[in-house]
């Protein structure tokens, strides 16, 4: 049950990356189009909409996924959250300080430095998926809980720094509405009613504490009900009725709303502009460099093992790839100039040119290692050996 959900669950996300590409190619056509204007006034009216209320849904779509991956077993041992933890934090590190250091004597382009920390999960999984059984399946489970652990880091950066003007009122609201979420877990309360109407109430208080409401939706998928290997529980219910609205409307939304912009002001100076710089090197350089060095060191320390039938050569592939960071990065540096809307130009084609890098790259090296496989094999010498050299 637990690897049939998991194929659900990577098939809906590689469909839904090939559909957010052509979104965010169709963003950019219409704001360079005659009717930019339009496209400008229904990214106005429909930002908030998207970015602090369907993004929840998102989250929410997260949370799950995270609580089955560790009920069904996929993270349940150390073992299995090693590897993809520490890749994480190594593709979270890296990236910001890239950024720091080229963007250090500007404080505030220095709002940004978490645009660059996190990967697209759906966009890099409609890479591989393109890539087909070239890549083994190991490694797609392993880009997947790298991603999770890297959503949970940029929900922990939300709730830190981007929270501002605290209410202690609302937020003695939010936890009352929090604590009634945990009792209904307590109780085992199998209707998902009850939790949908907290979680609505929860961010609203959300909305007005200071804390960015989208928070809420991982409160409230951690306390949804689940057993392992059950396909009729709470949680799968949930999920298996949201993801598809979430891949195939919410982030194509997402897309179409934050992706876009003017290409006729853009320059040589806005190329070579810290801000983008910082954000592009951060995706495809930082990004890479951190996953891959970081998953070199636990490995090699013995704390974790290269993914089933995996080489080294694959295992920086999928690094590379992980410097797609369309969805996040584009929602992070949103939220870090929120109140300076003159700088989101930078940001998006910081992250449009990053993610390009990175999955063009990306899947070079992953074809390159396939061929470079399969040639050893065909000559009677072992990939793995050869590929360790």
């Amino acid at each position: 049950m637990a690897v049939r959900l998991l194929k659900q669950f990577l098939q809906l996300e590689s469909s839904s990356g090939i559909l957010l590409f052509f979104m965010a190619i169709l963003s950019l056509i219409l704001a360079n189009s005659p009717i930019a204007s339009l496209h400008q006034q229904f990214t106005h009216r429909f930002l908030f909409i998207v970015n602090d209320g369907l993004m929840t849904l998102f989250f929410l779509i997260v949370g799950l996924e995270l609580k089955r991956a560790y009920i069904d077993g996929q993270l349940s041992r150390l073992s299995q959250v090693a590897l993809p933890f520490i890749a994480a934090l190594g593709g979270m590190i890296v990236p910001a300080l890239i950024y720091y250091w080229i963007n250090y004597a500007d404080s505030m382009a220095l709002k940004g430095w978490a645009t660059p920390i996190a990967t697209d999960i759906a966009f890099a999984l409609g890479v591989l998926s393109l890539l087909g059984w070239r890549v083994p399946a190991a490694l797609k489970l392993f880009l997947l809980a790298l991603a999770i652990f890297d959503d949970i880091g940029a929900i922990i950066i939300i709730a830190l720094f981007y929270s501002h003007g605290f209410s202690v009122l609302y937020l003695c609201f939010s936890a009352a509405m929090v604590f009634m979420l945990v009792l209904f877990h307590y109780y085992s309360i199998q209707s998902l009613f009850p939790y949908l109407l907290i979680g609505v109430l929860l961010w609203c208080c959300l909305l007005h504490s200071g804390i960015h409401p989208t928070i809420g939706g991982v409160f409230v998928a951690l306390t949804i009900p689940d057993k392992a290997h059950e396909s009729h529980s709470p949680l799968n219910k949930l999920e298996n009725a949201l993801h598809p609205w979430v891949a195939y409307v919410i982030m194509p939304l997402f897309a179409l709303t934050n992706a876009g912009f003017s290409l006729s002001a853009i320059t040589w100076d806005n190329l070579t502009d810290k801000m983008v710089l910082g954000i592009a090197l951060g995706l495809f350089i930082g990004k890479q460099v951190g996953v891959f060095l970081f998953s070199w060191l636990v490995i090699q320390l013995g704390f974790a093992k290269l993914p089933e039938k995996s080489t080294w050569l694959q295992l920086y592939g999928t690094a590379v790839l992980c410097g797609i960071g369309f969805t996040m990065s584009l929602f992070l540096g949103t939220l870090s100039f929120a109140s300076e809307n003159i700088y989101l130009a930078e940001v998006r084609l910081g992250v449009i040119m990053g993610s390009l890098l990175s999955s063009l790259v990306g899947a070079i090296v992953l074809l390159f290692a396939f061929y470079k496989t399969l040639f050893f094999t065909k000559h009677g010498k072992h990939p793995m050996k050869e590929l360790h050299r």
